[in-house]
């Protein structure tokens, strides 16, 4: 299937103007064009925006994936460098995950603390169903 640069950006989570972008710094090739000169986006180009966006999701800064997508456009040439830029990803993302397990593990002690607090406390669960709602 074939989409214009808004069906693009509708389907892909990302506007027009990133897309742009995108193609502007080279991080995607640029699109074909319609009859009218139009940008037209493939299933290809689509799936390549949605690993971009994930990227992005981990925190993987743009010139990492400008890297990335150069060495793609190289082939099979760059896939070493390629998986080790993935796997420098993955174990930045592992460790901010356990970052978060730490946080979201002293949160649950305090949370449990105070429902503890609350259960002695004759008024504290109405302040509790409160909090919760």
């Amino acid at each position: 299937m074939s989409y214009s640069i808004a069906e693009a950006a509708r389907r892909s989570g990302l506007s027009i103007d990133t897309l742009r972008y995108y193609e502007r710094i080279k991080l995607v090739e640029p699109p074909a064009r319609d009859a009218a000169g139009r940008r037209v986006y493939s299933d290809d180009d689509l799936a390549w925006l949605e690993f971009l966006t994930k990227l992005r999701t981990t925190g993987m800064p743009i010139k990492m994936m400008r890297e990335y997508a150069q060495l793609r456009q190289a082939g099979d040439a760059g896939v070493a460098r390629r998986r080790a830029i993935l796997v420098e990803q993955r174990h930045s993302v592992a460790g901010r995950i356990a970052e978060l397990q730490a946080c979201l593990d002293v949160l649950d002690y305090k949370i449990d603390n105070y429902d503890r607090i609350c259960a002695r406390i004759p008024d504290a669960g109405v302040v509790r169903e409160e909090i919760s709602a």
